[in-house]
């Protein structure tokens, strides 16, 4: 038979851990951006940045914008074509093999590591507004 003040402490203790958990997977996150901001840097830095069109396009909001449609950058027609948003998965997909996913389009570098790109895109994301945000 279970005490009556048995109860309050099981829920207290579930609070506990489902706290515990959700801090980790806050860090989690915020260390996966961290690295993936080091590795943005040395991959892509050299022809990208966050807010100025270099050789590529400026990435700040990326996810969640249409391919293409960067302010004051020639996008390839590939590019413009290739139409939707650009999600995470769809730039695993493009960070995989952008001539794959848009033939004839500027990029030809990859990221053959799947860590490396989910960090990457996890960086992005950091740096890209809600989708929701970026509609009004």
């Amino acid at each position: 038979m279970s005490s009556p003040w048995l109860r309050p402490i099981k829920i207290m203790v579930a609070a506990f851990i489902l706290t515990l958990g959700v801090g980790w997977m806050i860090q989690d996150a915020h260390a996966q951006a961290s690295t993936g901001m080091a590795l943005y840097q040395a991959k892509c830095g050299g022809c990208h940045s966050l807010d100025a069109n270099r050789i590529g396009p400026a990435h700040r909001g990326v996810v969640g914008r249409k391919p293409g449609n960067v302010v004051g950058y020639a996008s390839s027609t590939a590019l413009k074509k290739l139409g939707g948003l650009w999600t995470p998965a769809r730039l695993d997909a493009w960070l995989q093999g952008p001539q794959k996913l848009a033939p004839g389009s500027k990029m030809f570098l990859t990221v053959a590591d799947p860590a490396a790109r989910s960090a990457i895109i996890a960086y992005l994301a950091s740096v890209s507004p809600p989708v929701a945000a970026k509609r009004k």
